[in-house]
């Protein structure tokens, strides 16, 4: 069986990595990233925009094999388990809800989710694909890692796609679907294109 290839439906000549960019649960379980592919995708994502330049993200990472890969993998929720152990990397992101000078940090997750944003485009832009999970145990990962100013959000599973036959029956039904979004028109609350 092929691996799957998913183009969002557009009318539109978007750049390839936005428009063929999708969230595959088959992972090659032979991959092994390179410490340089994972330190440019880290580096991505550091380089992203945020408020007042405060980069309110950090990352926890390990790699599979490594005991932080494994910490991560099981602070996850067990239908995720079940297909992120495959993957070759897993980066847990955790944000703080304060700015440096104490003030409360609003806008945190959405700072956060630029630099994921961004991680996410130069893995897929290397070769690798992404998906990207809230299904995670929030007082696991807290405790795991010893977050007490910082929020775990998101975590990221990162690898070389495999076939979607390896994985179970249904879910492998299900990672073959072809992507469904709203129209643009059901997203604009005022403005005309």
């Amino acid at each position: 069986m092929a691996k799957v290839v998913k183009k969002a439906p557009t009318d539109f000549d978007l750049h390839p990595l936005i428009n063929n960019r999708w969230s595959p649960r088959a992972f090659d379980i032979s991959d092994e990233i390179s410490k340089n592919d994972l330190h440019a995708i880290l580096e991505a994502a550091r380089l992203a925009p945020s408020a007042f330049n405060e980069q309110p993200w950090r990352f926890i990472f390990g790699k599979r094999g490594e005991e932080t890969f494994n910490q991560i993998l099981n602070g996850l929720g067990e239908f995720n388990q079940t297909w992120a152990r495959n993957s070759s990397a897993l980066l847990l992101v955790a944000g703080t809800k304060q700015r440096s000078n104490g003030d409360p940090h609003p806008s945190y997750q959405y700072d956060l989710g630029l630099a994921v944003s961004q991680g996410t485009f130069e893995a897929h832009h290397r070769g690798y694909v992404t998906h990207q999970m809230t299904g995670f145990n929030h007082d696991v990962m807290c405790q795991t890692f010893d977050l007490t100013t910082f929020e775990p959000v998101v975590v990221i599973a990162i690898g070389r796609q495999a076939d979607s036959d390896i994985l179970p029956a249904q879910m492998a039904e299900r990672e073959k679907a072809q992507p469904n979004r709203k129209p643009l028109t059901d997203l604009i609350i005022k403005g005309s294109l």
